[in-house]
């Protein structure tokens, strides 16, 4: 524990910090204030899981993320399962079918040829088990010292069905909250393997592909709101990102979200909130109030969604900002995390 790196340095700093990578103000201010102006034209318009484009006619979803995670093997998955899983997860969230993956590698002079290997296995059964097809790539070699072992950068694209519409300033007030299982293990996961850590029980990572689960819930009507995977910053990162760019509030009822009490446990030793651990394999979904019946009992139906939720709704008061109901019947605000409480989780 004496090597673990502050993720939420002074803000005012001249050089980057693990903070700028956690998902939370950090990493919005140094995409609003230094890449994207740097992009100018060519950046993009809202920043979404993955961005909904027009090609020939057909409309496509398009995403693509990096991911530099330590350990590259934990309890429930690996790095390899991470690449495919959280491409697939920002396409499904725009409600599209993935289709196509590219990979590249980025590999440290020195790792040993069957940790590639392992990876590489990893990653070819995550796109099977997902039903994507890793079609392109690129492999390169950094001297010794200047990587990790390995790093992944996956793209995907998938498409989106006629009369689908997913992004957060569809969001109303009166839209239902839900959110598709209990939170926290993938953080949580990757801290207890990376420090040695026990708690008792074996708390593995929840990583897995939700557009099978995405799919069910657009069956039972295509009029979803907003769909957000709660990856680095957690539960609490995605509903602030949704209630600043909808305008609306969002009340969520603490003792409503579920956490599993391994996790709930291991966070109170550790200082932890939960509500800010980085998920693998949960969504949150706004969801009209007359479907919300529906699609909660079709998500339950998926094995992904056995223990969806319903843990709050949007609200006209106090616009762009998250607050909870605790069990002692007050409120807290649930602002943005500033950086990542664990750092390098995906």
């Amino acid at each position: 524990m004496l090597a673990w790196t502050c993720p939420a340095p002074l803000r005012d700093g001249p050089r980057v910090v693990m903070g700028h990578g956690g998902g939370g103000a950090l990493s919005a201010e140094l995409l609003e204030q230094v890449v994207l102006p740097g992009l100018g034209e060519a950046g993009p318009g809202a920043l979404t899981d993955a961005a909904a484009v027009e090609l020939g006619g057909a409309r496509l979803a398009f995403s693509t993320d990096s991911f530099v995670v330590r350990p590259l093997f934990f309890p429930g998955g690996s790095i390899g399962d991470l690449a495919v899983n959280g491409t697939v997860n920002d396409l499904a969230m725009s409600g599209a079918r993935a289709a196509f993956l590219s990979c590249g590698m980025i590999l440290e002079e020195g790792v040993e040829i069957d940790t590639v290997s392992r990876v590489a296995a990893a990653l070819g059964e995550a796109a099977r088990t997902a039903g994507v097809r890793v079609v392109t790539g690129d492999t390169k070699v950094v001297e010794s010292g200047h990587g990790d072992g390995v790093y992944l950068t996956t793209s995907g694209i998938g498409l989106i069905p006629d009369g689908v519409d997913l992004r957060p300033e569809r969001v109303v007030p009166g839209d239902v909250v839900i959110v598709s299982g209990s939170i926290g293990a993938h953080g949580v996961a990757i801290l207890s393997e990376r420090e040695n850590l026990r708690f008792g029980v074996e708390i593995e990572s929840d990583c897995a592909a939700l557009g099978g689960l995405v799919r069910d819930m657009l069956a039972v009507t295509p009029d979803l709101h907003v769909l957000r995977d709660p990856t680095r910053g957690g539960l609490a990162a995605s509903l602030n990102e949704i209630a600043a760019a909808s305008g609306t509030g969002v009340v969520i009822r603490e003792g409503a979200v579920p956490v599993p009490e391994p996790v709930a446990n291991a966070c109170a030793v550790l200082g932890l909130d939960p509500m800010y651990v980085a998920n693998e394999g949960k969504l949150v979904a706004f969801v009209p109030r007359e479907h919300a019946d529906a699609v909660l009992a079709a998500m339950r139906a998926h094995p992904l969604g056995a223990e969806a939720a319903v843990v709050g709704e949007a609200v006209p008061e106090h616009p762009g900002m998250v607050v909870a109901r605790t069990g002692l019947g007050g409120t807290r605000v649930v602002d943005l995390p500033l950086g990542e409480q664990l750092p390098r989780i995906c």
